[in-house]
């Protein structure tokens, strides 16, 4: 309320005008210029908006959460043991292969390491020239001496990355042992031995070789320089790699999720030295160095969490003509929580504390409601969707142990699944689908995906007790239904609890997603438990015996090849367990098919044999194939330079901060 005073004031001021014009008619137009002049005072309006500044908390720190969807540690900082996808998000930013993907391109390829390379003999020959001034974060010169070494060692230690990746373009078994081609014969001409060694005298020499590397010894010299093998030393700067065969998918197997990263010799050599068929505890669990823009700093039990520090020697801040992907860091410590809960998640995001975080696409809408700028940033801001990725998920059913070592028992598990229920309950998101259902071991959106359009396997309970009820007959055991009914033979033995593996944490969307498979699998008298292990458990899943019977994983192809990089990798016992087929699906029919399938130059003849493996495979089931969802996270409004590679990963040295700026109204209260 005004007070009475002012009121008093402005009627005084009136009367004063009035008297003055009734005196002096004359004198009003000079009265009135006098008023004009007179300094007045305006009260501005309210402001209708204001401008909001987020900034990140720390601009040399980056805190990741989600590791692109994938929030269980990883099994190995080495990249010639590491085979999981959550491993890509160290191996492409601490160390460097000769390519590399080109940003999201999943077809365009760029030199890293070499600066170029060309393809010889047919195809048959890929000759790299080392790209110069390259070195590694300890200072150590990078040359082809160096690429020489670090190929021959991720393939005598023989693990996951080996043989998926370099079976059988460079590298066979001989004996027990996984070697390059001409492996042996390179030996007994380099050590003038009168015949050619065995594979397991070959790897023997082969591990005090690498573990004592020397380029200046001349025995070591004539080895890397033999002619008849897979990788040749041609120079100091020029390597060539040498296939049986054409194959013009190989210079990404070389670009692929870090598993053709070079290591540094001395370092090797100080920790552990290399020794065939085994993984080096030392870099498993410590990393080593490598020449990206990022180095290793800290590690948390278990691979829980990954500090990475930006390279104060990184070669490529120096080097001119570089790719973009290979830019020096914008930000220097970046903080990777591989095992942070989902309650973590989803606080240290809301609260700002996290750069990146992930949760189930059922909690997308609770991290949103409790988000501190939700008022200013619109979900889409913050929500990054890349989309289905070439991946296939499934449970394996080992062929070669009880009871998932019978076609009938298998179909029954593939029937009893209700797909549809995981994908409305655990791939919506306000109405609208995040994933797919599909029919493997080919991913949807790759080519040659079910050429004769096969039916995918549906939730049907009766078809799924016909074949339990077949199985339990066949492998002399029983099971009892929820109303009491006993199919199988009754003269047998009731079917034992199961246990289905997985990886460790169980998320909530594994666990609910078990739980839809549990209650399915309980309809036909199969009873589950889920059985979870650390990723690092799985590198021992080398035979058919030390495989569990049912496992709940994924597969993620390496590479851009459907044939070799899911179907083959999925159906041929080359690379049973963790190497690919975990469900030990061995078949002479399929086996002859991959024999010359993948290499192939004809297409319709390479669809024919597509649909002929999946015709058999359909039947047969060696896996229940899961849904898959669309890869996502969330990251805070002030991230740009996020640039994602299904193959890759994301690259954390093209990432930078920038405020983030909006504005809002103003409330008229």
């Amino acid at each position: 309320m005004r007070s009475h005073k002012s009121i008093s004031t402005a009627v005084v001021a009136t009367i004063v005008i009035v008297i003055i014009i009734i005196a002096a008619a004359g004198g009003y137009l000079y009265y009135q210029s006098t008023i004009t002049k007179k300094p007045t005072t305006t009260t501005p309006p309210p402001p209708t908006t204001k401008t909001i500044t987020i900034a990140p908390p720390n601009p040399n720190e980056l805190v990741d959460l989600g590791t692109m969807g994938q929030i269980y540690a990883p099994d190995s900082l080495d990249p010639a043991t590491g085979f999981y996808v959550v491993d890509e998000v160290v191996f492409t930013n601490v160390y460097q292969g000769l390519l590399t993907f080109n940003g999201s391109s999943v077809t365009q390829l760029v030199p890293v390491l070499a600066q170029s390379y060309t393809v010889q003999k047919n195809g048959t020959q890929y000759v790299f020239i080392m790209r110069p001034d390259t070195y590694f974060s300890n200072m150590h010169p990078i040359n082809a001496t160096t690429a020489w070494f670090s190929f021959y060692r991720t393939i005598i230690m023989g693990q996951g990355p080996a043989v998926a990746n370099y079976y059988p373009y460079i590298a066979t078994y001989y004996g027990s042992y996984f070697l390059p081609y001409g492996a042996p014969n390179a030996v007994q001409y380099a050590f003038h031995m009168s015949s050619t060694p065995n594979g397991t005298v070959t790897a023997e020499i082969l591990s005090q070789v690498l573990s004592n590397f020397n380029v200046h010894n001349s025995t070591i010299m004539s080895l890397m320089t033999y002619p008849n093998q897979s990788i040749v030393l041609l120079n100091s700067s020029a390597i060539a790699f040498n296939l049986p065969f054409p194959y013009r998918y190989f210079p990404y197997i070389l670009a692929s999720g870090g598993w053709g990263a070079l290591a540094d010799p001395v370092f090797v050599d100080q920790h552990g030295g290399v020794q065939a068929g085994q993984a080096n505890s030392y870099i498993n669990t410590e990393g080593m160095v490598g020449s990206g823009p990022y180095m290793i700093e800290t590690v948390g039990s278990e691979l829980s969490s990954v500090t990475l520090v930006a390279n104060p020697h990184y070669w490529a801040a120096n080097a001119a003509n570089v790719p973009a992907v290979l830019a020096p860091p914008k930000i220097d410590n970046i903080v990777i929580e591989f095992g942070a809960s989902h309650s973590t998640r989803v606080a240290d995001f809301d609260s700002g504390q996290a750069t990146i975080s992930d949760v189930a696409i059922p909690s997308l809408n609770s991290i949103y409601d409790g988000y501190q700028y939700k008022s200013y940033v619109p979900f889409s801001t913050i929500f990054y969707n890349a989309g289905i990725e070439p991946d296939v998920f499934y449970i394996s059913m080992n062929n070669q142990v009880f009871p998932t070592n019978n076609t009938y028992f298998r179909l029954a598990v593939a029937y009893a699944i209700n797909y549809s229920d995981i994908v409305h309950t655990l791939m919506t998101f306000n109405g609208t689908v995040l994933g797919v259902t599909y029919l493997g071991p080919i991913a949807p959106n790759l080519p040659f995906y079910n050429p004769d359009n096969l039916p995918q396997y549906t939730y049907n309970i009766p078809l799924a007790e016909h074949y339990i009820n077949l199985s339990g007959w066949q492998e002399d055991f029983y099971v009892v239904l929820p109303n009491g009914t006993t199919l199988g033979n009754p003269s047998g033995k009731e079917l034992p609890p199961l246990q289905l593996y997985t990886i460790a944490p169980v998320t909530p969307t594994t666990q609910t997603e078990f739980e839809i498979i549990q209650s399915g699998l309980s309809q036909i008298g199969i009873s589950i438990s889920l059985y979870p292990v650390t990723a690092a458990v799985t590198d021992s899943w080398y035979t058919p015996s030390g495989t569990p019977a049912l496992v709940l994983l994924g597969w993620a192809p390496d590479w851009p090849d459907p044939i070799a990089q899911e179907l083959m990798a999925l159906t041929d016992p080359v690379y049973g367990g963790l190497s690919g087929d975990l469900a030990w699906f061995n078949n002479s029919q399929v086996n002859s098919i991959l024999s010359w399938l993948p290499y192939s130059l004809n297409a319709t003849q390479q669809e024919q044999g597509v649909a002929e493996i999946y015709n058999i495979t359909y039947h047969q089931a060696p896996y229940a194939w899961l849904p898959n969802a669309e890869t996502y996270w969330l990251q805070q409004p002030y991230l740009h330079g996020v640039v994602f590679n299904p193959f890759v990963g994301y690259r954390y040295n093209m990432m930078y901060y920038e405020n983030y700026t909006v504005t809002v109204p103003v409330s008229s209260s």
